[in-house]
């Protein structure tokens, strides 16, 4: 991590809502999110948020062997976004334990307040990720 990653840090991300980022297309698979509306789904929006933290603060990372993985997110889903709507994130660095991340988050559709809350980031070395993940691969193999 760079000296420049403090407590502070804020970044605005924008997006717009596309058919691919609805419920239905969350899981083509389930009949259940085949039926339900054409709006922004929960899902998506969870991976908006962590793109903006992580655009964020990647600057201030030693990328690219360190990087974030989110580890915890506690976001309301307030009001329904329709296709063709672009939400913007606004996220904030407020609490560094070391190698822990706390943001601030919030998201607008143009019309409504659609998320707040805050998301938790670890950051990690990806080769020694890696590497515990290969070991779990290997212990599951038969």
């Amino acid at each position: 991590m760079k000296d420049s990653l403090k407590v502070g840090i804020r970044y605005t991300h924008a997006f717009e809502v596309t058919g691919s980022k609805t419920v239905p297309a969350l899981y083509p698979e389930s009949e259940e999110f085949l039926a339900m509306p054409d709006v922004f789904a929960t899902g998506y929006l969870v991976g908006f948020l962590e793109w903006a933290c992580i655009k964020a603060i990647n600057p201030h990372l030693d990328g690219p062997q360190e990087q974030t993985l989110g580890t915890h997110i506690n976001v309301s889903h307030e009001a329904a976004t329709p296709i063709g709507s672009t939400v913007t994130a606004d996220v904030e660095l407020i609490k560094i334990e070391g190698r822990k991340l706390t943001f601030k988050i919030e998201a607008h559709d143009g019309s409504d307040l659609i998320s707040q809350g805050t998301h938790e980031r670890f950051v990690i070395l990806r080769e020694k990720f890696d590497s515990k993940v290969q070991v779990k691969r290997e212990r599951r193999l038969p």
